[in-house]
């Protein structure tokens, strides 16, 4: 932090060293805080608790503007009795593309072409493309089927859920206007289609399909609320479950309140995964998110990401001599277990 010496001689070494720690409150309001205290002379002890009290309303004034509350802290998630199974999984290829808004009413057409894939995507007039919300009934759906795989029981790509459990199980709340929205979700990814070349369990193939092939409401209660519901994978999704091309993701996924926030994750998850750590230019990064603001936001966006630190799985640093982007895996022992397998490929 700054120099605070001239602040008050009169505090104590250990005092300074402890401001010197906070990494949140600024030296002006340091100052302000110091001030205020050369008037009612509170205790060294109890200004250093005031200061560290608002250094920790700032964190937490910051990880609110990403992080959503946790909704249903005690509920099952996805999870397989006696099974080693991660909470919830994503497909590698939709990690990887920008198939999904990141904001709501964008009907505008998408084509881009990465590693020799060509991928056209276009909106329902009516509804808009399927935005990175709505992908929270993908993600569900995938990791019903995985769940399913390592009980070895069948599995299709027609789902029955209950819309109560999606709604747990995403973290939303349970309110009557969720209901409406999911509904309003599955018509987005209905009505969303895609011309796609990714290869999925070895196959390249021409797709042209929504990104639900089906949706169909099979229960509702008196009020008219969807209560459960049969949806239809594309073949190409499909075919990644069953060929395992998914990858675990953390269940505070789900809680991450801002979609770039999410897409940036997902791209983390597919490109750092359990590497120690994984650079990439913020232009790259700006261009593999999909979003439509410009760089210099999209920069501002990343140092606020950055300075909140509550992206799951990973720190993240913007390195400006470079204009980079640095994601660093939160797992301590990550670089011991990188090691300790490279050394085993030669034993």
């Amino acid at each position: 932090m700054d120099d605070y010496s001239n602040m008050g001689k009169e505090y104590s070494q250990s005092f300074w060293e402890e401001i010197e720690q906070l990494e949140n409150i600024g030296m002006e309001e340091v100052s302000q805080i110091i001030s205020e205290n050369m008037s009612v002379s509170l205790p060294e002890k109890l200004l250093l608790r005031r200061i560290k009290a608002r250094d920790d309303s700032i964190k937490g004034e910051t990880e609110k503007k990403h992080l959503l509350p946790e909704r249903h802290q005690d509920g099952d998630f996805f999870i397989a009795d006696g099974i080693d199974l991660p909470y919830v999984r994503d497909d590698i290829a939709s990690m990887e593309y920008p198939i999904f808004a990141l904001k709501a009413g964008d009907t505008r057409t998408l084509r881009f072409d990465h590693n020799n894939v060509k991928t056209v995507i276009t909106a329902s007039a009516e509804y808009g493309r399927a935005t990175i919300f709505d992908k929270d009934v993908w993600i569900y759906c995938v990791s019903k089927l995985m769940q399913a795989k390592f009980k070895n029981l069948p599995i299709s790509r027609n789902i029955r859920f209950s819309t109560y459990d999606f709604l747990i199980s995403t973290n939303r709340q349970t309110g009557g206007s969720q209901y409406e929205q999911f509904k309003q979700s599955l018509e987005r990814l209905s009505g969303t289609r895609i011309s796609t070349e990714i290869e999925t369990g070895g196959l390249r193939q021409a797709d042209f399909v929504g990104l639900i092939d089906n949706a169909r409401v099979i229960e509702e209660d008196i009020q008219g609320r969807t209560v459960a519901v049969e949806i239809t994978l594309p073949n190409w999704l499909y075919r990644s479950v069953e060929h395992n091309e998914v990858l675990a993701i953390s269940k505070d996924y789900f809680r991450l309140r801002k979609p770039i926030d999410r897409r940036i994750y997902e791209i983390a998850r597919k490109h750092c995964g359990n590497k120690p750590e994984w650079k990439i230019s913020l232009e790259l990064l700006h261009k593999k998110t999909g979003i439509t603001d410009v760089l210099r936001n999209f920069r501002v966006a990343i140092n606020s990401l950055a300075k909140a630190d509550v992206l799951p799985d990973y720190h993240v640093k913007f390195e400006k001599e470079s204009d980079s982007v640095i994601f660093s895996n939160r797992d301590p022992d990550i670089g011991a277990k990188v090691m300790l397998k490279r050394a085993n490929l030669f034993n």
